[in-house]
């Protein structure tokens, strides 16, 4: 079994996230240019929440990239179904996602658990079930934040 480190797992679910959207994108008939893959790499990041910082950190990279293209980009992208503006342009994540092992799970004795995303969806979905905060509805994404905590 091969383990990767936090920073590859994470560089590798959001190279496939990339993918997706791009698949999503070229579907619709889209054009994929230069300014389009920069700026989901910078909405991948997750460190902006509206279109200006999304514009600032796009023309420190391209210069001549216009605040209309980062605009429209956005819009693309929730047209396509990859952000929610509500979301704060975090990806969304949902039910219909095919990418496996999107989540690793390690357990007290070492076991390791793998699950794609459907996989994981449904398990939060059930434990939210079960706890009682959810009836019926269906999970648009889950963002988890690290924890500064040190092993026990």
């Amino acid at each position: 079994m091969i383990i990767l480190r936090q920073g590859d797992m994470e560089k590798m679910i959001i190279n496939m996230q990339k993918d997706i959207i791009v698949q999503k994108m070229k579907d619709r008939g889209c054009r994929i240019t230069k300014q389009r893959l920069m700026l989901l790499d910078i909405i991948l990041e997750g460190n902006c929440s509206n279109c200006k910082e999304i514009f600032y950190k796009a023309s420190k990279r391209d210069k001549n990239i216009g605040a209309a293209t980062v605009y429209r980009m956005i819009n693309t992208l929730e047209d396509v179904g990859a952000i929610n503006r509500r979301n704060m342009y975090r990806i969304a994540c949902g039910e219909e996602c095919g990418v496996e092992k999107a989540c690793q799970v390690e357990l007290d004795d070492g076991y390791k658990i793998e699950l794609a995303a459907n996989a994981w969806n449904e398990v939060i979905r059930e434990g939210l079930k079960k706890c009682g905060y959810i009836d019926s509805q269906k999970i648009q994404s889950v963002v988890i934040v690290p924890c500064a905590c040190e092993d026990a």
